[in-house]
């Protein structure tokens, strides 16, 4: 079991990748553009939805073709008795969405675009950007909504994206922060409803490998590594949190496949 100092430096490091510029409530004002990235954490789909149906956004492009984590999702949705009737073999991230969307949260269809097409996070920027542009969509103010863990690091891949379009902005809207709470012997994310997101070794998993992605220097994806993504400044205290963290967590982890 994780120590105390351990739980908070977990929880310190989630609430850094998060990135909610929001404080939790969504977009407010003249309603805007939405992007919702393919992803298992249903709440934040959940949450996309309800912004469309209730007209606090005007559109809504749900982005993810079939990824390395596509079945994460696919299993999310057969363990959710209201989605299980929603067809998941071979489907990609978006159509699997946009089902839930429209058939269980009175999202409308019409107000909807797919991007069906990408693999990855980066690639989610890319083909977005190719879909809004074919429905000349020249939206300036666009909300992102990601799993949580790498909402950061999406925002980073967006703005590369669009980084010849400077009258384009990014809000960032993670839906909820994940935060780890004993519970007895063991532990659970706080907030009701939340005590199922993520698995312990999925959510270490994107705790290890974010930080390293997210680094602007040889090895990481910024402008002087791989060039994925625009600069994030990662402050020092954060680099020391995962530096303590690293070892701690591998040594129950790191030898498992996520």
């Amino acid at each position: 079991m994780f120590s105390d100092d351990v739980i908070e430096d977990m929880n310190r490091l989630a609430h850094f990748l998060a990135f909610d510029q929001t404080s939790g409530k969504g977009p407010e004002g003249e309603p805007s553009l939405m992007i919702l990235l393919g992803n298992a954490i249903l709440p934040t789909a959940e949450a996309a939805f309800q912004a469309l149906a209730q007209g606090r956004i005007s559109r809504l492009l749900i982005a993810g073709g079939i990824g390395h984590s596509t079945e994460l999702l696919y299993q999310a949705v057969q363990t959710q008795m209201r989605y299980r009737h929603i067809p998941t073999s071979g489907r990609s991230e978006a159509e699997v969405l946009n089902d839930i969307g429209v058939q269980c949260c009175a999202a409308p269809q019409k107000k909807i675009l797919l991007e069906t097409a990408s693999a990855n996070c980066g690639d989610n920027a890319l083909q977005a950007r190719r879909v809004l542009d074919l429905a000349g969509d020249r939206s300036t103010h666009i909300t992102l909504v990601q799993d949580p863990l790498m909402q950061l690091r999406t925002d980073a891949s967006f703005r590369h994206v669009w980084r010849d379009r400077p009258d384009v902005t990014f809000l960032n809207w993670p839906v909820l922060v994940p935060q780890l709470e004993r519970e007895g012997d063991g532990l659970r994310f706080a907030g009701e409803g939340h005590h199922s997101l993520w698995s312990l070794p999925r959510f270490v998993s994107l705790l290890l490998g974010e930080i390293p992605r997210l680094r602007n220097a040889p090895g990481g994806y910024g402008p002087r590594g791989a060039g994925f993504i625009a600069e994030v400044d990662i402050p020092a205290e954060i680099e020391e949190i995962y530096a303590r963290l690293k070892p701690v967590l591998e040594a129950d982890y790191g030898d498992r496949s996520f």
